[in-house]
Formats: structure tokens, sequence, C-alpha cells
């Protein structure tokens, strides 16, 4: 019972660091390249951002406000575990926004052009890469950062739809708008082009975190293989009947689906128990279920 708890507090204490590191990312790329620039985007944040090209109330406050508003929907439908790592999210990434602005800001309290004047399409390209990553990092630990992170995670709850294309759909009326604000273009072109390679990025590192592979293992002790993989790394094994066609011996192969993390530690382990073992490893392109993500359709 102690060691579950341990195991979980740990998972936990791992989530919340990796939370924070994305929320670090994310508002740098907001402070450092976006809002020098005064470029916007979808979402809470690009909302907020827009409100401070306007009137010049700081991101963070508006931020705060607007999130506290929809976090009543989230600790409703998302439940309790989501919405306390929603509000950590939330009251970490006002401290970040703050606390790089004060850092970055100049004596003037403008903040610094770091890719010099000119340069807004670039600045619009690291931007977008940091703050598609930082949310992704959020993502995958399940996380998010308010805003219409909430929408899609609402969505994604119900139907398998990735979360990138939800906040896409959920930002595009958001960046839209901004055109009946600046009345200029060009600020909304800049804002697609960051909504679309936030998407693109956001689902690569989801993705990628999430990535599974299939073994065919193949080998005499095909017993002590099963027993270590589902008891040393956790995970469900399944043996099928087989026969060689060359030797026209009866075998057994032992199928295991796996995260794509845990991959070198069943190669190690096959190698400690039988070093001469046969080993086919695959990729597979979704893996739902027990164990895996929840399968979502009706």
């Amino acid at each position: 019972m102690e060691i579950s708890l341990l195991r979980k507090l740990g998972r936990e204490s791992k989530d919340y660091l990796a939370i924070t590191f994305g929320l670090m990312c994310y508002a740098f790329g907001w402070v450092a390249f976006m809002l020098p620039y005064q470029i916007t985007t979808g979402g809470a944040t690009g909302i907020c951002a827009i409100i401070y090209y306007v009137t010049g109330i700081e991101i963070q406050i508006s931020y705060f406000i607007i999130n506290a508003i929809l976090m009543g929907f989230a600790l409703k439908i998302l439940g309790p575990k989501f919405s306390v790592k929603t509000i950590f999210a939330i009251v970490v990434l006002t401290f970040f926004l703050w606390l790089f602005q004060r850092l970055m800001e100049g004596d003037d309290g403008k903040l610094p052009l770091l890719l010099g004047p000119g340069q807004d399409f670039m600045a619009c390209v690291i931007g977008a890469g940091l703050l598609g990553f930082g949310i992704g990092i959020v993502f995958c630990n399940n996380g998010s950062t308010g805003g219409t992170d909430i929408i899609a995670w609402i969505i994604n709850k119900y139907k398998d739809v990735t979360l990138g294309r939800m906040i896409m759909y959920c930002d595009i009326v958001i960046i839209s708008s901004c055109y009946f604000i600046f009345h200029d273009w060009r600020r909304v072109l800049f804002g697609f082009c960051v909504l679309f390679i936030m998407s693109i990025v956001i689902d690569y590192v989801v993705n990628s975190a999430r990535q599974s592979v299939q073994f065919l293992i193949f080998s005499r002790k095909h017993d002590e293989i099963a027993e270590g993989i589902s008891t040393q790394i956790n995970r469900g094994v399944t043996l099928l009947d087989g026969k060689g066609w060359y030797s026209k011996q009866d075998i057994k192969v032992v199928v295991v689906l796996a995260k794509k993390s845990q991959s070198l530690d069943i190669f190690r382990l096959v190698k400690d128990i039988d070093p001469n073992a046969f080993i086919s490893q695959s990729n597979v392109v979704g893996v739902y279920g027990e164990g895996f993500d929840p399968l979502k359709v009706k």
C-alpha cells in the first residue's frame, strides 16, 4: 500500500514539474517574441494580448480574470483532478508572465525586440514554436493552460479529436476578430501563422509522448520473458502458438504492446534472459484500451 502511494506521489510530482517547465517555455515565448512584436493568436492569452495592445493592461492580469471564470465550467465537467492541475497551471503561468516581463523590460518599461526591428515573421515562427512546445508538454502531463484549452479538453473527453485541431477550431474566431480592432490584415495573417505552427508542434509533442510499439518475441524461454515483462515493466503479455516452417517445431510467440519509452527496458530484459532471442519491433498507429488511450467513439 505504501509503495503504491509513493509511486502515485512520484508520478504526480513529475507531472507538476513537467507542467511547470512547459509553462515556463510558453510564458517566455509570449514575453520574448509575441508581445514585443505585437503578434497575437487565439485562446484566452490571445484575447489578453489584444487587451494589452489596446489598453496597456498587462497580460497576466486579464489572463487570470478570464481563466477564473472558465474554471467554474472545468470544475464541474472535467473533475477535481484536472481542475487542480489547471488551477496550478493558471497561477504558475500568471507568475511566469509577470516574472519574464519584469526581467526583460527596459528602463522605459517596454519589452526589447530581441531579433531586431523588422523581424516580425521570425518572431512569429520562434514564438509559435515555443508556445506549441510548452502547451504540448503541459497536455502530455494531464494539465492545461486554461482558456480554449479547457474547451478542447472537454470535447476531447467525449470525442477522439486531436487537441491541436480542437484548439485551432476554437481560436479561428478569436484571431479573425483581431481585424475589427486593429483594421490590419497583417496582424490577422501573423495570428493564423502562429496558430498553424502551434497546432503542428502540439500534435507532434503529444503524439511523440504517446507513441506505442508492438513486440513479437521468439524465444525458448518465453515463460521467463513473459513473466519479466509483466512484473518488471508492468505491461500485459500475450502468448501465441506458432510453428517454425523450416524446423517444423512448435514455438511460442510473446506479443507485447508498450509505450515507445519502454522499448529499451524490454530489449534489456529479453537480452538478460535469452541473448539468442529473435525480436521484431514495429510502431503502431494507435493503441486503445486499458493502460493506453481510452476508446472515444459512440
